[in-house]
């Protein structure tokens, strides 16, 4: 399947410094089809023209007008190792990355430092046990691994999640899960949580547990209007609004403002032909972000890009500037934090 028609717009802002703090890699040109039942899951159909996203295909992306400074990787499950001990294999995720960002930190491939930061997994269910797991990743990420994501989304409609259908519910409250999560501190790593609208006082509950944790809530935890879901999303709209409030409580939780394009959310954008331009975009997304932003503040508030998953809506370049305008009444100091700034500071990035 081929991308809708984009029309090309002028970049807004084309100077504006930005650290993209979400982003994946993979390589799934040889990977089997999904069976029948899920291969015309939404997700897989926005995905389906990025069978393969590696560096180049990054860096066209991020060169396509915005001022992109640097990178960060978020585990998606890509070149784990093939043998090995199974709680193992992901630390080859941060191995193939390390490789990418040493790629880009030499300079040949522009100015853009790609993969600055790494995020990957670590079974935390593995308990005490996951120790080692966190040490291997530290040694494998070349002084760039910073944290791990455990994804927790389940909903008892798997119409929902489709292909992501991977774990059960209650995840974050799981007393072997937290035993693992305790080592995260004390190794000096944070955690990327993502997990459904309605599944946000499992992470509520996780952040005043552990306050010594920086917690990165993903995707402003991923409001619904698919499968039984469909047509409510505006009635919820305050039930995930108080939600927010609430976690915004937690002064370890940071929030990335993005993942508005996927499927889960089912905005009209979504897999729209003519694309839609980043003007609709904003009106979309608006509601969710100012009110992101509204409880968190700035300082703790980054705009993500999602690539290429967000691609099912529309393309990098669109994606910034429907950012931009959702932030043009915001002063230097707050868009210096929104578009760069907190994303280096939660993620430590050496820039």
């Amino acid at each position: 399947m081929s991308q809708p028609a984009t029309t090309i717009e002028t970049i807004l802002e084309p100077d504006l410094p930005i650290v993209d703090p979400h982003h994946h890699l993979w390589d799934r040109r040889t990977a089997p089809e999904p069976p029948p039942e899920i291969a015309g899951h939404p997700f897989l159909v926005a995905i389906r023209p990025a069978r393969r996203y590696l560096l180049d295909e990054l860096l066209a992306d991020t060169g396509s007008g915005h001022n992109v400074l640097a990178t960060v990787f978020v585990e998606c499950g890509a070149f784990y190792k093939a043998d090995g001990p199974l709680e193992m294999r992901p630390v080859g995720e941060t191995e193939f990355v390390n490789g990418v960002a040493a790629m880009s930190a030499s300079g040949v491939y522009g100015a853009t430092r790609a993969c600055a930061g790494i995020v990957s997994r670590a079974d935390l269910l593995l308990g005490d046990g996951v120790a080692p797991v966190l040490e291997a990743h530290i040694q494998a990420g070349g002084g760039r691994f910073r944290g791990i994501r455990n994804s927790a989304s389940f909903d008892e409609d798997k119409a929902v999640l489709g292909p992501l259908n991977r774990v059960e519910a209650g995840l974050y409250r799981s007393e072997k899960f937290r035993e693992g999560f305790k080592h995260l501190a004390r190794l000096g790593l944070s955690f990327d949580a993502w997990l459904l609208e309605p599944q946000l006082p499992d992470v509520i509950d996780l952040a005043r547990a552990f306050p010594d944790t920086t917690i990165v809530l993903d995707h402003v935890g991923t409001p619904l209007g698919r499968g039984s879901y469909e047509g409510t999303r505006e009635a919820r709209f305050p039930i995930w609004r108080d939600n927010i409030r609430e976690l915004a409580r937690s002064e370890n939780v940071v929030v990335k403002l993005g993942g508005l394009a996927m499927t889960f959310c089912n905005f009209p954008s979504f897999l729209a032909e003519p694309r839609a331009p980043s003007s609709q975009l904003a009106d979309e997304w608006r509601p969710y972000i100012e009110t992101c932003i509204e409880a968190f503040g700035a300082k703790r508030c980054m705009f993500e890009s999602n690539f290429p998953v967000d691609m099912g809506a529309c393309s990098y370049a669109t994606l910034w500037n429907a950012f931009k305008r959702i932030a043009a009444g915001a002063s230097a100091e707050e868009k210096a934090h929104l578009f760069a700034g907190t994303a280096t500071r939660t993620y430590r990035l050496e820039l």
